[in-house]
């Protein structure tokens, strides 16, 4: 059964009004929509830990450096309620702008630290589009637990940390990377890519597992971060804007996992910018 679709926060506050007077725990799953099974595996881990589930849909205008990439982002509101009907989620939630930007907005949150490298480097401005709107769905949802994938690793800090500061009572779930058959991590950009840019893009996770398997014998990233992102160029990636080794919970740049370590990417293929990460066990 499809869920009801609520487009306002009066609608969304009533309902969720009665699920806490009722003792029911509420997850959240905040999307830009254009749902692939990534999505779906948060709902599922939202729907297995919380009562109550509601999936947001927002493409949030905010945290787009690119007005193009804003335009071309897919907007499939009908095709994602069809996938999430067999999760059994119950209720979602597709403001338009005026429900978390209206008239004399004026108020911007920002996280600084985590989001001064990688990122935030090359992206100006997106994750203070990126905070503020998330703790707009945090607080319009009032959610126990939200639920975020692990592929976006910086962005998943930021809102823990941004909720820790802000003591906004709720308990950010970070859940695995979902990869398509290929290894390349699943994301709404990839309906973007050509057949040969996703044959190509599917190098990238290899390459990646192979610079972290060096690291976890002893390697250093001084040695092999440069040959990597050589290795990236062959494969038809363009503008590699970032492969960097980073402390997992600081990001602080390492040249060798002395502590628990995330490998993360940033490369355009097709016009298309794709990231991963991947783990790197602490020597």
């Amino acid at each position: 059964m499809t869920a009801p679709i609520l487009r306002n926060l009066d609608e969304l506050r009533d309902i969720t009004t009665q699920w806490s007077r009722a003792g029911q725990s509420i997850g959240v799953v905040p999307t830009m929509g254009a749902l692939h099974a990534g999505h779906l595996s948060l709902a599922e881990a939202a729907r297995a830990g919380c009562d109550r589930v509601i999936v947001t849909i927002f493409v949030n205008p905010k945290q787009f450096n690119n007005p193009e990439d804003l335009a071309n982002y897919p907007r499939t509101e009908f095709d994602d309620a069809a996938k999430l009907a067999p999760v059994g989620v119950d209720a979602i939630y597709v403001p338009g702008p005026d429900q978390i930007y209206p008239d004399g907005f004026a108020t911007n949150v920002s996280v600084t630290g985590l989001t001064d490298v990688m990122e935030g480097e090359f992206r100006p401005g997106h994750f203070d589009g990126v905070s503020t709107v998330v703790a707009k769905l945090f607080l319009q949802t009032a959610a126990d637990r939200a639920y975020f994938g692990q592929k976006d690793y910086q962005q998943l800090m930021l809102v823990t940390r941004m909720a820790r500061d802000l003591d906004i009572p709720i308990e950010v779930v970070g859940c695995p990377t979902v990869r398509e058959p290929s290894g390349l991590a699943m994301s709404s950009r990839n309906l973007r890519l050509s057949n040969d840019g996703l044959t190509r893009a599917a190098r990238l996770n290899p390459i990646m597992q192979h610079v972290a398997d060096e690291l976890a014998k002893g390697g250093t990233f001084a040695v092999l971060g440069e040959p990597a992102k050589a290795q990236l160029v062959d494969a038809g990636f363009k503008d590699v804007e970032y492969f960097d080794l980073r402390c997992a919970t600081s990001l602080a740049a390492l040249d060798t996992p002395t502590r628990p370590a995330r490998l993360l990417a940033a490369a355009w293929m097709d016009g298309v910018r794709l990231i991963d990460n991947i783990a790197v066990p602490a020597l």
